[in-house]
């Protein structure tokens, strides 16, 4: 679990139930991270309340700050907040599983460039 999660609201009272919600979503991303950086990631959460003309909308922002001056950031505009949170954790997911790639040397490579080389 992520330890390290800030949330605060804009324009929004933060309640116990979205904190609940929120660290169980966010906080279990941290099993997609790279072994090494999964002890000091630290996550911020900012929820705003915006007035529309259809109905008061939120808009949810979560930035992760990875050791090693990585940050994967999401955002979201949504009309229930919880709903909001299940969006952005798909979009953490994904950015999530293209950096573990991008910084693990062994799932950089390809499996098949052995199969599929050409013989000189």
């Amino acid at each position: 679990m992520i330890e390290k999660i800030d949330i605060t609201g804009s324009n929004y009272k933060v309640e116990d139930s979205f904190k609940k919600y929120a660290f169980k979503r966010i906080g279990k991303l941290d099993r997609y991270l790279p072994r090494d950086n999964k002890k000091d990631v630290v996550a911020k959460i900012v929820v705003t309340e915006v007035d529309r003309a259809h109905g008061n909308k939120y808009e949810i922002s979560v930035a992760m700050e990875i050791p090693g001056g990585k940050v994967i950031a999401a955002k979201d505009e949504c009309s229930n907040v919880f709903a909001g949170i299940d969006i952005i954790e798909a979009k953490l997911t994904g950015q999530i599983r293209r950096y573990k790639i991008e910084s693990t040397p062994h799932l950089r490579k390809n499996p098949f460039s052995k199969l599929f080389k050409k013989n000189s």
